[in-house]
């Protein structure tokens, strides 16, 4: 007789989901990436499921502590993670140990973006492709340089990769965040630097910074002209990250379908695609949860990888 009134409850408290405001956890500071697409979604899906989804920032530790938070909440459906590649797919190889592990302990709801990086070089540069480049780093060992917005950003990854391709010694600067790189990129301090499309674009657009190829397996629609690093020959070449929304592992199928639903919505509404892709250099992916969960095994497994082959670490 318990059991069933429990059954009872738990389905009506299911077919009321939502009925009060739902946290909306980003583990990184107001104003950054994932904070623009968390607060651009949760507007939306807010209109679709009748309650507040409010926006949270909890940055710290490289993205680990909002994300443990989000782990640790209670699995209803109330507290969710709008969260980037670092902390789910690149920390668990930089750091000895993690707080939780992204497979086992989150719910992926939906891959909302995919966006990748532009190497660029300073108007006055005297490297006028990649293949520049690299050559200089084969003639001049360690004297090529290149900022970052930290140990385990993707510009850095790029970095990394970039060297493990061409046996190139390259001298990375990290920073703390990716605004300084590109000021001293943009100074000349840098040789160069693999910059997030949407904040290169207006200096390229300008001349103050030349761009000569992208990150990913395809061309960003913002730089059109610009090849891929595979399209020049640099084989395997793909630095890609994404931005996700995932609940608590544990939480009801019924809630992850209802959220998904909400958030394919959201970013496929026309307002929205010109805010993340036409001027944040996004593209838009609304998948299903099970396929973010394969990109996240895959990118798990790629990073991994790199990280080990580079002999990076955080620590």
């Amino acid at each position: 007789m318990l059991g069933a009134v429990a059954l009872m409850t738990s389905a009506a408290a299911l077919a009321d989901y939502p009925d009060r405001p739902i946290r909306v956890i980003v583990p990184y500071v107001a104003g950054g990436a994932a904070d623009i697409t968390a607060r651009v979604v949760a507007q939306k899906m807010a209109m679709d499921l009748g309650v507040a989804l409010v926006v949270e920032n909890k940055p710290g530790a490289n993205g680990m502590i909002g994300t443990d938070m989000v782990v640790k909440a209670a699995p209803d459906g109330y507290t969710l993670l709008l969260d980037a590649s670092g902390p789910l797919v690149v920390n668990p190889s930089l750091y000895k140990k993690t707080p939780y592990d992204p497979l086992k302990d989150l719910a992926p709801i939906s891959q909302l973006t995919s966006y990748q990086y532009v190497l660029v070089v300073p108007e006055k540069s005297p490297i006028h492709s990649v293949d520049d480049l690299v050559r200089d780093a084969k003639a001049h060992p360690g004297q090529v340089t290149y900022g970052s917005a930290g140990i385990g950003s993707g510009g850095h990854l790029a970095g990394e990769l970039l060297g493990v391709l061409t046996g190139t010694k390259l001298t990375h600067a990290p920073y703390k965040g990716n605004a300084q790189a590109l000021t001293d990129v943009l100074s000349g301090t840098l040789t160069f630097t693999f910059d997030t499309v949407v904040t290169s674009v207006p200096h390229i657009r300008s001349g103050r910074l030349r761009g000569y190829a992208v990150s990913g397996p395809k061309r960003a629609g913002v730089l059109p002209d610009l090849p891929t690093m595979e399209e020049l020959g640099y084989k395997d070449f793909n630095v890609t990250q994404f931005q996700g929304l995932l609940a608590p592992a544990g939480t009801d199928a019924r809630i992850i379908a209802r959220l998904h639903d909400a958030a394919v919505k959201a970013v496929k509404q026309p307002d929205v695609v010109r805010k993340l892709e036409t001027e944040g250099g996004n593209d838009i992916v609304a998948g299903t949860p099970e396929a973010f969960a394969q990109t996240m095994r895959e990118d798990l497994e790629r990073f991994r990888k790199l990280i080990q082959q580079a002999g990076v670490t955080a620590e």
